[in-house]
C-alpha cells in the first residue's frame, strides 16, 4: 500500500523549483498558476533568496504549486491516483496540495485558498511577533510540560522525537534559555506561530470563502492532519482545511494511521525530504521516495509499480 504526502511550510529552499522547469508544460502551468495567486511563482521558485520565500504570503502558494507540479507529473489526473496510491495526506498547508492531488478541489481552487490563507496568516502574524521552534529529542511528556510552562503551544506533534513549539518571540526566547532536559531546540524558518490561537483571523477568512467552493470526494482515503482520521467525504476534508489553520498538526497520528492501514511505501512531493525523514524514523520498513527533482521520478514510478499499480503518462497533461 502506497501513500502520497505533501510537506508544509519551512520545507522550501532557494532555487528548489528550477529543475522542474525542464519538463514540458511545467513553465506554462506555473505561469497560469502565477496569475491565480498573483505571484511570480517561477521567480520565487528559482531566483528568490531565503528571506523572500520565508514570507508566509509567498511560501504557502509556492509550496502548494510546487507540490502539485510533482504530483501531476507523476499522476496527471486525480483519477489516476486510485490505481497507484491508497491514501494521501499533507502536513499543514500541504493538506491543500493533497486535496487538489486527490480531486477534492481543483488546482485553481487550492491555489486561490492558499493565496488567501497565506495573506491572512501573514497579516495575523504581523499583529504580534511570533514564531516556532522544533524540539528534537527528550522525553515527550517532559517536553510538553516545559512547553506549557513557558505558555507555548505544541503546534506540531511530528512523531519520531520531534515536537514544534509555537508562541511569541519572547516566550520562545525564554524557552530557549530553559530547554527541556536532553532536548535540542531548532528555530524554524517560518514567520509566525502557525496552528495556534494567533492564527484565528485566518480561519475566519477561509471560512468566508469555502461555502462557494466546488467539492468532490477524494479519489483515495484522505488522512486529516488534525488527528489522523481517515476521511472519505470531500466536505469533511474542506472543513478541516479551514479549522487546521489554528489547531495543532498531529503528524504523529497520521503516521500511526498509515501503519494501521498497512502502508508499505511513501512518496513525498516537492519540496520533499522533511516527511520522508520522519517516516524513516517512525515507520521502519516502509520504503520512501522524496520527489526533490525530476531525477527522482523514476524511483517514484518503480515504487508505485512495486507497491501499487502503474502510473499514468510520464509528463503533465
Amino acid at each position: 500500500m502506497l501513500v502520497l504526502v505533501a510537506p508544509g511550510q519551512g520545507a522550501q529552499t532557494p532555487g528548489f523549483l528550477a529543475p522542474w522547469l525542464d519538463l514540458d508544460g511545467v513553465a506554462d502551468r506555473l505561469r497560469w498558476w502565477s496569475a491565480v495567486t498573483g505571484l511570480d511563482l517561477i521567480h520565487y521558485g528559482t531566483k528568490a533568496d531565503a528571506d523572500e520565500i520565508r514570507d508566509t504570503a509567498v511560501a504557502q502558494p509556492l509550496l502548494v504549486a510546487s507540490g502539485l507540479v510533482a504530483a501531476f507529473t507523476l499522476f496527471p489526473r486525480p483519477d489516476d491516483v486510485p490505481g497507484s496510491v491508497r491514501a494521501a495526506a499533507g502536513h499543514s498547508v500541504g493538506e491543500l496540495t493533497a486535496a487538489a492531488a486527490t480531486g477534492v478541489i481543483s488546482a485553481e481552487t487550492a491555489l486561490t485558498l492558499v493565496r488567501e490563507r497565506g495573506r491572512a496568516m501573514a497579516a495575523a502574524a504581523a499583529v504580534t511577533q511570533t514564531g516556532m521552534s522544533a524540539v528534537l529529542g527528550g522525553d515527550p511528556e517532559t517536553v510538553l510540560a516545559k512547553i506549557a510552562e513557558h505558555g507555548l503551544t505544541p503546534a506540531n506533534m511530528n512523531g519520531a522525537g520531534q515536537i514544534v513549539a509555537a508562541g511569541t518571540l519572547e516566550q520562545l526566547a525564554a524557552f530557549a534559555a530553559d530547554p527541556p532536559e536532553k532536548a535540542r531546540l531548532r528555530p524554524l524558518a517560518v514567520a509566525g506561530a502557525f496552528h495556534t490561537e494567533h492564527m484565528a483571523p485566518a480561519v475566519n477568512r477561509l471560512a468566508e470563502l469555502v461555502p462557494g467552493v466546488s467539492v468532490r470526494n477524494p479519489s483515495v482515503p484522505f488522512l486529516s492532519n488534525a488527528d489522523g482520521t481517515v476521511l472519505s467525504d470531500g466536505h469533511d476534508v474542506v472543513a478541516r482545511l479551514v479549522s487546521q489553520v489554528s489547531n495543532p498538526v498531529r503528524w504523529d497520528l497520521c503516521m500511526e494511521t498509515m501503519k494501521d492501514l498497512g502502508v508499505t511505501g511513501l512518496i513525498e512531493v516537492t519540496p520533499a525530504g522533511t516527511l520522508t525523514a520522519l517516516a524513516k524514523r517512525a515507520m521502519p520498513g516502509v520504503e520512501t521516495v522524496a520527489l526533490k527533482t525530476p531525477d527522482d521520478l523514476e524511483a517514484a514510478r518503480k515504487l508505485v509499480e512495486a507497491h501499487g499499480g502503474p502510473t499514468g503518462p510520464q509528463s503533465p497533461s
